[in-house]
């Protein structure tokens, strides 16, 4: 099973301990194929930087952490425009489709609202973990 997690769910898997938190242990566990993209790592970087000011070392700390528990990190050219109200949201179903992903777990109400885009569907952290109970 290959997902994609939106920015928001890395950054509270690293933020909170949580249901995110606990998906993303079983991504470094390997018991599904976490897929992310360049787009998706700069914008947590910048995300863990400006807004929630984590220092240099912990915001490596974070990012080694994501490294891990990622098992690919694609370069795609697929561009995705007008779907969601955010640009930027349209950039993480372009990185799901070029993942050819299963799921895109997030917690936006917007890419929610679109449920299934090109074979991938989009579910929240709570439906994802359901998979595994």
């Amino acid at each position: 099973m290959i997902a994609v997690f939106d920015t928001n769910i890395l950054i509270a898997a690293i933020i909170t301990e949580g249901i995110c938190s606990k998906l993303l242990h079983r991504a470094r566990a390997r018991e599904f194929s976490l897929v992310s993209c360049p787009f998706i790592i700069m914008e947590l970087q910048r995300t863990l930087s400006k807004k929630f000011r984590l220092s240099h070392e912990e915001s490596d700390l974070a990012m080694e952490t994501i490294s891990e528990a990622t098992g690919q990190v694609i370069e795609h050219n697929i561009k995705i425009t007008g779907i969601c109200r955010d640009a930027a949201d349209d950039n993480i179903i372009a990185c799901a489709v070029a993942a050819k992903a299963h799921y895109l777990v997030t917690g936006d109400s917007c890419l929610l609202e679109i449920k299934k885009y090109k074979g991938v569907k989009i579910i929240t952290p709570r439906d994802f973990e359901a998979l595994f109970l």
